[in-house]
């Protein structure tokens, strides 16, 4: 399960990297705002795969979309926080930042959305 929800999100951090990229080095954007707009723009995304494919949940949307929100929700402001962090207090570049990041938030985000966002508690798929 671990490994189809690292694929999943690896589709949607492709494309958050890329808003990320664009928009710092095409727009001029702070990276850490970047960051944030490429987060949110993926989450629908997420979402959707991760509903279907990663933990084939039998959560209504109704049920499951409010609940992935918030740990969307919870995993943005840790993201930004680790951004900012990363970048402003210890210089590191911005991709290099987001990369560490992105490894944090992905255990983070695995494991709430597993327990309490679509409801599985078998572990071994």
């Amino acid at each position: 399960m671990f490994m189809r929800f690292a694929a999943v999100g690896g589709i949607a951090t492709l494309f958050q990297y890329l808003l990320l990229i664009a928009l710092t080095q095409l727009a001029g954007a702070d990276p850490v705002h970047a960051s944030a707009i490429g987060f949110c723009s993926s989450a629908l995304l997420n979402y959707y795969l991760n509903h279907r494919l990663t933990f084939r949940s039998r959560k209504p949307h109704w049920q499951a979309l409010p609940r992935f929100s918030l740990v969307a929700l919870s995993g943005l402001t840790l993201n930004s926080l680790l951004m900012a962090v990363f970048i402003r207090y210890f210089g590191i570049q911005y991709l290099i930042a987001q990369l560490v990041t992105t490894s944090l938030v992905l255990i983070w985000n695995f494991y709430l959305n597993r327990r309490w966002s679509f409801g599985v508690q078998d572990v071994s798929s």
